[in-house]
């Protein structure tokens, strides 16, 4: 172990300044992608020519993705690159394919972000990258540590948050992640570029924002957003500057070359948590893009898993061309100026028809996988089902779903439905996208289908759904409440909004006596990022109820529709409680014409002593709830004591809101906000200017209202959330021999703290399946994962708290399973399997811990 040398002076020449040249390029932001190409490619061709002329200048690079950019579009600048990159003079840091927002995307994008980013660095190579550096992002998630460590990346560059929106414990330090992952972080001074001339005032600044005791310090120089990279006027002031004497010894370095100075000092502190907070309007500053990426990625994972499946049952081919370039699209339109919503307007014209692409992709995907294996069903023609269609239901989860689906039929098959046994099964008419008197219509239904499986049922007319009257419907209602056997809600209709909320098991009513209102508008002056904004708590006004009514009532659910208005904007959500269900779905629409405000969807609670937890990628996180605006995943829940002294809390799910806040006992969801496109203080509005607003128009969007006793973790919100984001499908099939039987389970997680969320193909095309989980109740917990579809394989392992899991699945059954890293490489060298029933996978990153049983 190193340690420190005596404090130095701010000249002392024994101190010494790591230079790193290097060049942030935006590919998008205000400009679209065609000029962010060329900027790169002047770029990369710019410090090649450097080099030539500087023998001692080394330039550093990220992004991935740049660079199959250029192999694609000057293949002789990227063999220059490739021999630059063999000396050492060019080095790439970053490994993942952009740098993208880092707090929005799913966990699983942040895995994939490093899977084609470092598997193409090898690739190309030979070398993957071993620091991490998100340099422009607008925070960073606390799973990040663990991401990087699993994926080769032993240390991590950032620039934000800055030293006046978050204290760290010092320049570089040991930041951890809930699971006790680390990576040595190192937040950079002052920027991660610089001016085109001299570099003496960035120097300066640098200097100045750095410990004075710090002996050794890495500062960025190069003209960057637009691209340029490092100057010859910067090249040859840094050999001014040195040559003065009044400065640290100055080095033409990179970032790995410092880093081994400081990996192993003893004196290291540790952060443990989160790097929040800077731009907190880009939680949900343009709600378009934020909903596209979410859809985009659950129906990329959807189809993995059913791709998977298809070839595992039927002997399909897995597409692996068609979603790496799906998945390629979605990473790229992760990048923190597009996915953050700070780009201008015509720029996300290109990332709609991106994730456009991407989606059709994965559809494209899943319903040939789907038909795949819905085709060899074994559904007989019978004389007492000549007349019906058989509807096969798919479960996209590793788990059993209970769910409502809703299907449009042929009005001819009336409304009759029964099970794959024959039993019937209730079934009520909802609207249908159709507005006609002709042959279609719309059914609902409550399925329970198997663990990442499928089931049969059968329309018929001849066979009633189960009458009975109103007043016996599982669910009783009014115009203005909802009952079941689990919750019971009143709406008022001067406020719109629930006056009750009971969890009938706890005996918990949830609602304050005088709530607050649910649709606010607050007064949103600042910027597109959000900036020096740490809650929307400017309530200036607030929707009116206009109407409350019962649409839908009957055997299967019950929907009451709140119409409210504010302004020249409207907002609908309906209220859907189902038979059995433990939760409330809202149907939301909103359209908004209102400029520099947002609309807030508050959720009032009687709780208080509260703990507030957010979802984060592949995580959740514990945050004081004060009311600061928060970057969120797929739901937040408020838990603590009720007036009477009960425990009791609230979950809400989203199916694409990512800024939220929590205030004592309340939710707060922002559902639109109006700022201009691609505007940054401290440019000032003309109040006669002319400019293009956010979030102007229709969206829709859902979730769930999820409340318990107390504790989240027993109505589960992750597994909830993922059922609101990868819905159920339904597809009308035709009658066929088949060897697959009616009822089916694929794979099987055991619906336990252990989720399984990725099933897919390997990237090398050997034929093996890869499973990722992660634990997803922050405890320690023992998971064991069924492949029915494998042959019956059962893989059984042990997760510490937040850990996440891959597993390898050879092609071969008489070869073990093997734990990988996030790249999902195997293990090298990789050993047969004995032969008993149980053999234990090949050590991998996580231990000899597993057991394949087989």
């Amino acid at each position: 172990m190193s340690t420190p040398r005596p404090a130095p002076r701010s000249g002392d020449r024994r101190r010494t300044v790591h230079l790193v040249g290097n060049a942030h390029i935006d590919p998008v932001w205000l400009w679209r992608w065609p000029e962010g190409l060329q900027e790169i490619r002047a770029t990369f061709r710019s410090a090649v020519d450097r080099m030539e002329e500087y023998p001692d200048f080394v330039f550093t690079c990220d992004s991935v993705m740049y660079l199959e950019w250029i192999e694609r579009h000057d293949p002789e600048l990227f063999g220059t690159i490739r021999k630059r990159i063999a000396e050492g003079r060019w080095q790439v840091i970053g490994g993942w394919w952009v740098e993208p927002d880092c707090n929005i995307p799913a966990g699983e994008s942040f895995v994939r972000q490093a899977l084609y980013g470092q598997r193409y660095l090898l690739e190309k190579f030979g070398v993957a990258a071993s620091v991490g550096a998100n340099l422009d992002p607008f925070g960073h998630n606390a799973m990040l540590p663990q991401l990087l460590r699993k994926s080769g990346l032993d240390s991590y560059v950032f620039l934000r948050p800055g030293p006046h929106e978050q204290a760290l414990p010092g320049q570089f330090f040991h930041w951890q992640a809930p699971d006790g992952s680390r990576v040595l972080a190192y937040r950079l001074p002052n920027e991660y570029g610089s001016p085109g001339m001299d570099v003496g005032g960035h120097l300066d600044k640098a200097l100045s924002m750095a410990p004075p005791d710090l002996p050794d310090l890495m500062v960025f120089y190069g003209v960057g957003n637009h691209g340029g990279g490092p100057t010859k006027a910067n090249l040859d002031s840094i050999r001014r500057l040195d040559a003065l004497g009044g400065l640290p010894s100055l080095r033409l370095s990179h970032a790995e070359e410092y880093l081994r100075l400081v990996r192993d000092r003893d004196d290291m502190p540790v952060h443990a948590g989160e790097l929040q907070h800077h731009g907190s309007g880009c939680y949900s500053a343009h709600s378009g893009v934020k909903a596209w990426n979410r859809r985009a990625e659950h129906e990329l994972m959807r189809a993995e898993k059913w791709a998977a499946v298809a070839r595992a049952v039927t002997g399909a081919e897995y597409p692996l061309g068609q979603l790496t370039e799906a998945w390629k699209l979605v990473l790229f339109n992760q990048f923190h100026d597009i996915l953050g919503g700070t780009s201008i307007r015509s720029a996300y014209e290109d990332a709609r028809d991106d994730y456009g692409r991407a989606r059709s992709l994965a559809a494209e995907v899943f319903n040939h996988a789907v038909q795949a294996v819905t085709r060899r069903i074994d559904i007989p023609l019978t004389d007492d089902r000549a007349d019906t269609v058989p509807l096969v239901v798919v479960n996209p989860h590793p788990w059993e779903l209970h769910t409502d689906v809703e299907t449009e039929y042929g009005k001819a098959l009336t409304t009759g439905l029964e099970d794959e046994t024959g039993v019937p099964v209730p079934v009520q008419p909802t609207r249908s996208e159709a507005t006609l008197n002709g042959p279609r219509g719309r059914i609902a239904f409550r399925a329970s289908v198997p663990p990442l499986g499928h089931r049969v049922y059968h329309l018929r007319p001849d066979v009633p759904a189960p009458r009975t009257a109103a007043d016996a419907w599982p669910v009783a209602a009014t115009d203005t409440t909802l009952e079941n056997e689990h919750l019971r809600l009143v709406v008022d209709p001067n406020t719109g909004w629930l006056s009750s909320l009971r969890h009938k098991a706890s005996g918990a009513e949830l609602m304050p006596e005088r709530p607050g209102p649910h649709a606010v508008v607050v007064d949103d002056p600042s910027d597109t990022w959000g900036h020096r904004v740490r809650a929307y708590d400017r309530t200036t006004g607030a929707f009116s109820c206009t109407r409350v009514r019962l649409v839908e009532h009957g055997p299967v659910r019950a929907v009451l529709r709140v119409e409210s208005r504010y302004r020249n904007s409207r907002l609908v959500e309906e209220l859907v409680l189902s038979a059995g269900s433990a939760h409330v779905e809202v149907r939301t629409t909103v359209d908004w014409h209102e400029r520099l405000t947002l609309l807030k969807l508050r959720f009032p609670t009687a709780l208080a002593d509260v703990t507030a937890t957010h979802e984060i990628p592949y995580g959740h996180l514990e945050r004081v709830p004060d009311g600061t605006e928060e970057p969120t995943q797929a739901w937040v829940d408020v838990s603590g004591t009720l007036p009477d002294g009960r425990r009791g809390g609230l979950v809400v799910v989203n199916d694409s809101k990512h800024g939220h806040d929590v205030t004592g006992g309340e939710i707060g969801m922002t559902a639109v906000r109006s700022p201009v496109y691609a505007w940054h203080e401290p440019h000032q509005l003309d109040p006669d200017g002319i400019y293009d607003y956010l979030d102007q128009g229709r969206q829709d969007f859902r979730g769930l209202l999820v409340p318990h006793g107390g504790d989240w973790r027993a109505v589960d919100p992750v597994r909830r959330a993922a059922e609101l984001n990868q819905p159920a499908f339904a597809l009308l099939e035709t009658f066929h021999a088949g060897p697959l039987p009616q009822r089916a389970a694929h794979l099987d997680d055991g619906a336990g703290p252990v989720l399984v969320s990725v099933v897919k193909a390997d990237e090398d095309g050997s034929g093996d399946v890869v499973v990722r989980a992660h634990e997803a109740h922050g405890r320690a917990a023992a998971a064991r994962i069924a492949l029915p579809m494998l042959g019956g394989r059962v893989i059984e392992a042990d997760f510490g708290p937040f850990e996440i899991r891959t597993f390898r699945i050879p092609a071969d059954p008489d070869r073990p399973v093997v734990e990988t890293d996030l790249l999902e490489r195997l293990p090298e060298p990789a050993q047969p399997a004995p032969e008993p029933a149980q053999d234990q996978v090949a050590e991998g990153e996580g231990g000899p811990d597993v057991q394949d049983d087989r």
